[in-house]
């Protein structure tokens, strides 16, 4: 991530029409986010939404102003590089043929990715790591012909036994 992109969490009610609310704000605004992923929490009743994106410091001390404003955000919180740990999920499935099957297992081995499902023609590979590695793998793919791709973009959490609702 370069020096102006960010990952915020926002710990917010698990309830119809709160990540409208939140993408919303952003929008309003003007910033274009990067990725988004949100998911139930440990507790049911609540959500975790990661958005990364770029921006200056004062643009994202402005959005966090705004998030803890909406009714139902809970708690928002940036993540740093220093004590985040961000994983990126990559589904992408290629072209196999004879020729280029050796090639195409060598790469998914060297990368530590996993097929998950194969056929004559194609084959479906996972990968997880951070963007940098993901962006690489998906580079090596190119020259076999990648037929689709899907990203979940960036989770993030925090090292150390904190939780982001208990600090």
């Amino acid at each position: 991530m370069d020096k102006n992109s960010f990952i915020i969490a926002i710990y917010v009610d698990n309830k119809s029409g709160v990540l409208t609310r939140v993408s919303s704000l952003f929008t309003r605004r003007g910033y274009n986010i990067d990725t988004l992923s949100v998911g139930e929490a440990e507790d049911p009743n609540f959500s975790r939404i990661t958005i990364s994106m770029r921006g200056t410091s004062e643009e994202r001390n402005q959005l966090i102003s705004q998030l803890k404003k909406l009714y139902n955000v809970k708690k928002v919180e940036v993540i740093s590089a220093e004590q985040g740990i961000r994983r990126e999920l990559l589904l992408v499935k290629v072209r196999n043929t004879p020729e280029t099957r050796a090639d195409l297992r060598d790469t998914v081995e060297v990368f530590k990715a996993k097929i998950i499902d194969y056929s004559a023609d194609a084959m479906c590979l996972e990968i997880t790591g951070d963007t940098s590695k993901v962006n690489a793998f998906l580079d090596n793919m190119k020259p076999f012909g990648i037929i689709e791709i899907c990203r979940t973009g960036i989770v993030a959490i925090e090292r150390g036994p904190e939780s982001l609702i208990n600090k």
